[in-house]
């Protein structure tokens, strides 16, 4: 989910990292709704920090609890969850751009529609979003938030259909972008993904309970059983009958297109321990390291990786290359985003605040430095720096992905274009100097491609989404163009 400041810059110390905007959780039919919905959703806490939602409804009546923060600081509340009762849940994790309070885009959204109530939650970005939301304003809707989510609602409502189902149906074939929804009326459980799959979504089941999630971490923390990806352009339908029996009705769309991934969940997004598009994170990112040994080889003491992400990057570089992996840097899990003000006092910190350099395992020695991709580029210049003051004779950077030359339309809060690192600088050698390594190396789109599904990218049909690499947007964007507008829009609102 993207609301309409996300081209906002951030602080200096989160400007510099890539963020999805959030995660999905829902179950239903079960007496424990509420509760496996908030472990699901700490399950997909990386997925978004800023803000999680749950509702509930037990058949007669919906309940919503919309929390600022973090899952675990309000939903291990015994209080907080006897106010979620019934049968059917669903829950959303949320990242926000920085300065971004507004309890009402807190998903999951809610509306009170002809058909009965219905609650929408959803992953990712829709790039026509704007544009419709314009349509809507000048036909007489009222938005009540900056989320894009708000158009679904009142494309559900305005919908001629007869049924929830099919209301539904008819308001996200109008939607483009990358994305994965949950939608959950009085019986009924709905999960839909994008035409193309950019954004993940599994289907599991406990107690013979269907669940929906963006990741199947999700599904391991509570037990359940993994069923199977849903389709892209899938929607699938869930519904207690009057016998209290389950149905499915699983809707696919009458022309498929060739399913594509997002390269960033393998990278940087997913949990590593999530199997995504039948592949294993961990395993993906091993080879990452793995082929970049390859093609970047350095003599070199000790191979350190820059956590958490570049941890399993680091091993396949270790390993292939022979050369001694060791943790060269020590990360502090327990510094938030709201210890760190953006004072110039806390900003002299640096990385300092979450990274610390583990100086017995660098000083004296050539250092092989791995992280999984970078993005403006000002935190790379620290860490290097960092492992320099250390004691390291030298300091060669491998980033496991390719350089960023674009940003994203899909739910990935990217800096502007002329903000990433690869378009600030003419080549190579320029942004080594940049960044003050001996050395700079990145992983090649090919080379990516095979360490994620064994093959090199077919550029006549890219087998992943790789806008942010190569430029090659998979679907329209609409609502490009239209970003000054959305930025006053937004202020406005949040100051409203």
């Amino acid at each position: 989910m993207t609301d309409l400041r996300s081209s906002e810059i951030h602080d200096e110390l989160e400007g510099d990292t890539l963020h999805e905007e959030c995660g999905v959780f829902g179950i239903l039919g079960h007496p424990d709704a509420a509760t496996l919905t908030a472990l699901g959703l700490h399950a997909l806490q990386h997925r978004g920090q800023e803000a999680a939602g749950i509702v509930t409804t037990d058949g007669k009546q919906f309940y919503t609890e919309k929390r600022m923060g973090l899952v675990g600081d309000h939903y291990t509340d015994p209080a907080t969850l006897a106010k979620l009762p019934g049968y059917i849940s669903i829950g959303h994790t949320r990242y926000s751009t920085t300065g971004e309070v507004a309890l009402r885009n807190v998903q999951p959204l809610f509306a009170e529609l002809e058909v009965g109530g219905i609650a929408v939650a959803h992953n990712g970005n829709f790039t026509n979003g704007l544009t419709l939301r314009r349509q809507l304003i000048a036909d007489g809707a009222i938005c009540q938030s900056t989320s894009d989510t708000e158009v679904v609602l009142h494309l559900i409502a305005r919908s001629k259909q007869a049924s929830s189902s099919d209301r539904f149906i008819d308001a996200i074939r109008q939607m483009e972008g990358g994305y994965s929804m949950l939608a959950m009326t009085r019986t009924k459980l709905i999960a839909a993904r994008d035409p193309i799959g950019i954004r993940p979504l599994v289907m599991g089941e406990l107690d013979g309970k269907p669940i929906f999630c963006s990741e199947t971490c999700a599904l391991d923390i509570i037990g359940a059983k993994y069923i199977r990806d849903i389709e892209n352009g899938e929607v699938v339908i869930c519904e207690i009958q009057p016998d209290g029996s389950i149905s499915v009705d699983a809707r696919k769309p009458q022309s498929a297109q060739p399913e594509r991934p997002c390269l960033f969940e393998y990278v940087y997004f997913a949990r590593p321990d999530s199997v995504v598009a039948g592949r294993s994170v961990y395993v993906a990112r091993k080879n990452m390291g793995v082929h970049l040994a390859e093609e970047s080889p350095i003599d070199a003491d000790v191979v350190v990786p820059v956590p958490d992400g570049g941890t399993p990057a680091a091993l396949g570089y270790a390993q292939r290359s022979g050369i001694p992996f060791e943790y060269g840097i020590i990360r502090n899990h327990y510094v938030g985003r709201t210890f760190i003000e953006p004072t110039q006092q806390i900003r002299a910190f640096g990385v300092k605040l979450k990274h610390s350099a583990n100086r017995a395992m660098i000083a004296g020695k050539r250092v092989v430095l791995v992280d999984d991709s970078i993005v403006r580029g000002t935190t790379s210049v620290k860490i290097v720096q960092m492992i320099r003051d250390a004691g390291a004779r030298e300091v060669h950077l491998r980033v496991a992905s390719p350089m960023i030359f674009h940003p994203d339309f899909y739910g990935i809060d990217t800096p502007d274009r002329d903000k990433l690192l690869a378009n600030q600088h003419a080549d190579l050698a320029s942004m080594c100097r940049f960044i003050g390594a001996d050395s700079l190396a990145f992983l090649s789109i090919d080379g990516l491609y095979r360490a994620v599904g064994g093959e090199p990218r077919n550029p006549q049909a890219p087998q992943f989404t790789d806008h942010y690499f190569t430029g090659d947007y998979p679907t329209r964007l609409l609502d490009q163009g239209a970003s000054n507008n959305v930025r006053k829009l937004s202020v406005l609102a949040s100051n409203g």
